[in-house]
């Protein structure tokens, strides 16, 4: 067999070139991706990753939100489309949590008035920065057009997963995006690219909410357990040749 030349590897993903000019292969590494965690490696991810990005993938083709996703080609590996990748990480949020809970003072869990969408510099040496749409423009990272196309794509995408997430008792409190160019003859256009998994998700599970705790207080939504394993199951997307469904296992 002959060996693949590998293209980018990240922290959860390998890309290597792929059979035909304009594709490449998606690999799925089980490598930890939350800064948080001093773990290096989740066992059995990869392959959950793999399957639930196809999910949301499929799904955004299908209702018409163009993604770089062609097929799943094994336990691991996808077919994407070959994109110019922009340097930038869109965060779409519903709901207060985390940096902008911090910043801005509000209350985790709290409902946002609307959407919000937000850009990020890719730069883990800067820490991937908040910016601007002034920085975005002046810095020739993107053009008016491409900020009005990514606003609404990200929107979209949003419609789509929380509406998916909803459907199964998830709060889709925010998630992450990478957006990358195509050229289509002499047609540019912006698609979707990376992946859509619970690397770049924060989920929050909602079954059961409607029961007091032993104190007789409603519980508040809470990060959904187990969350690879659990996600899959409730989508219906185990695996086909997995029997039961352990949750992934940390390695050391």
């Amino acid at each position: 067999m002959a060996r693949r030349k590998k293209v980018y590897e990240g922290k959860a993903k390998i890309l290597y070139e792929g059979p035909e000019p304009g594709t490449l292969i998606q690999y799925f590494k089980d490598d930890a991706t939350p800064a948080a965690t001093t773990v290096p490696m989740v066992e059995g991810k990869g392959v959950l990753n793999n399957r639930l990005s196809e999910f949301f993938m499929a799904g955004l083709n299908s209702v018409g939100v163009p993604t770089h996703f062609i097929r799943r080609l094994n336990m691991r590996e996808q077919l994407v489309r070959m994109a110019e990748i922009m340097p930038l990480e869109i965060v779409v949020r519903n709901f207060a949590a985390d940096d902008i809970s911090t910043r801005l003072g509000i209350p985790e869990g709290t409902p946002l008035p609307r959407p919000i969408v937000e850009y990020y510099f890719k730069d883990e040496k800067l820490g991937t920065p908040l910016v601007a749409e002034e920085h975005i423009l002046a810095f020739g990272w993107g053009n008016q057009q491409d900020l009005d196309d990514i606003v609404a794509l990200a929107l979209r995408v949003n419609d789509f997963l929380s509406g998916v997430m909803l459907g199964v008792g998830i709060r889709l409190a925010d998630f992450r995006l990478e957006v990358g160019r195509v050229w289509e003859g002499d047609f540019m256009r912006l698609i979707v690219a990376d992946e859509i998994s619970p690397d770049s998700c924060r989920l929050w599970d909602m079954r059961g909410l409607e029961t007091p705790d032993r104190e007789g207080v409603m519980r508040e939504p809470a990060p959904l357990p187990d969350v690879y394993t659990e996600l899959a199951r409730r989508l219906g997307v185990l695996p086909s040749n997995v029997t039961h469904t352990p949750k992934p296992t940390l390695i050391n």
